[in-house]
């Protein structure tokens, strides 16, 4: 938009008077401060999925409508968590390192795991889980999910996220973020996983406990972990 039509930043307004709509993405924050700055402000449009970044009640008592784009991200998540279990599992960027670094020439890099008849946990079983799931049939694994609520489909429900874990061999999480799911995944969940499993966070960084899954990673509590998403972005935690 900016580029396009040259809307203004909300840093860069001189003048917020008349600003109806701001566009909202990256996870920028949309709270009482920013609806304040913008006296006139009648919608927030997060180009993204979920509302965690948006206050949706600061939004609703000052009349603000919010939107957001659900399904439009089904696809590109949804193979971007699976290349990430392949990935992490086949360890593919480690190798790639490993190779770069000239390590190849001292010995060669361990074998890994395969992907095919997995245990695959998904914890947050929605849309996009829903992707997830149907692509990992194609290799054959065993989907189980937990969701706050069981809902209609094949796959194994399980009770909570720590049971869930200790079931999986691979962990997905795909819930939305917000207070509700802060830490969801913490030590204990970590610990049910076990050290020959493994996490993949496609959701949100707030979702998984940092200083628990750097805990587990150094202690080998689990085997790994596939991230593309961080409490801090675009700041990572250097001990990851």
């Amino acid at each position: 938009l900016q580029e396009r039509y040259g809307a203004p930043r909300l840093d860069d307004l001189s003048d917020p008077a008349g600003v109806q709509v701001a566009v909202v993405g990256g996870g920028a924050p949309a709270g009482a401060e920013q609806m304040d700055a913008l006296p006139d402000l009648r919608a927030i449009v997060n180009f993204g999925v979920g509302y965690d970044s948006t206050d949706v009640e600061a939004a609703s008592e000052r009349g603000i409508t919010v939107s957001n784009t659900p399904d439009v991200l089904n696809d590109g998540v949804a193979d971007l968590g699976v290349g990430l279990i392949i990935d992490v599992l086949r360890g593919i960027s480690a190798s790639d390192r490993f190779a770069r670094a000239g390590k190849w020439k001292n010995g060669a890099f361990p074998l890994q795991r395969e992907v095919t008849g997995r245990r695959v946990g998904i914890l947050g079983l929605g849309r996009i889980g829903q992707e997830v799931a149907t692509r990992l049939e194609g290799f054959r694994c065993e989907i189980g999910y937990h969701n706050r609520n069981e809902v209609e489909t094949s796959y194994r429900y399980f009770g909570s996220a720590e049971e869930l874990a200790g079931w999986a061999e691979v962990l997905v999480v795909l819930t939305p973020g917000g207070a509700a799911t802060k830490a969801l995944v913490d030590a204990d969940v970590l610990a049910a996983l076990g050290p020959d499993g493994y996490l993949v966070n496609i959701a949100r960084g707030t979702v998984v406990d940092e200083d628990a899954l750097v805990q587990a990673l150094n202690d080998a509590t689990i085997a790994g972990a596939g991230l593309d998403v961080y409490p801090n972005e675009p700041h990572i935690n250097e001990a990851l």
